[in-house]
């Protein structure tokens, strides 16, 4: 997948304060607020920043952290991940695989298929509905 790389002043003007804190300084939006976290509308959930099909809601569950959680992506290419050493703890954080946006993490205590739970934050989502 092409890289899509922006200055950080233009992301900032794009994005809503809260996306920008969030997608391109890292930052986590409270459990229980973000405007996806109980969200049950089928659809695609795309990149925030740059429109990347991220996940769909086929692998959106119900994980009661308080955040948007899949199981899986839409493919492989559609994020990257890298080592989290921050706050004193060893997670791995996810990414867009296209725009490099901080979507959340990802935990190896999911269900099945995969075992995975990707905890994303929502400000860093858009959904696009089914039908």
């Amino acid at each position: 997948m092409d890289k899509l790389e922006k200055p950080l002043e233009t992301w900032r003007e794009e994005l809503s304060d809260t996306q920008f804190h969030i997608c391109r300084l890292g930052g986590t939006e409270r459990a229980f607020t973000g405007e996806y976290h109980a969200t049950k509308t089928p659809g695609l959930y795309r990149c925030a920043c740059c429109g990347t099909a991220l996940f769909d809601s086929d692998a959106k569950y119900d994980s009661g952290s308080g955040w948007p959680s899949y199981f899986q992506p839409v493919s492989s290419e559609a994020i990257a991940s890298k080592d989290d050493l921050s706050h004193g703890m060893h997670r791995i954080e996810v990414k867009c695989g296209k725009c490099d946006a901080h979507l959340g993490h990802v935990f190896p205590d999911g269900p099945a298929p995969t075992g995975l739970r990707y905890c994303i934050n929502s400000a860093s989502l858009k959904l696009e509905p089914r039908g």
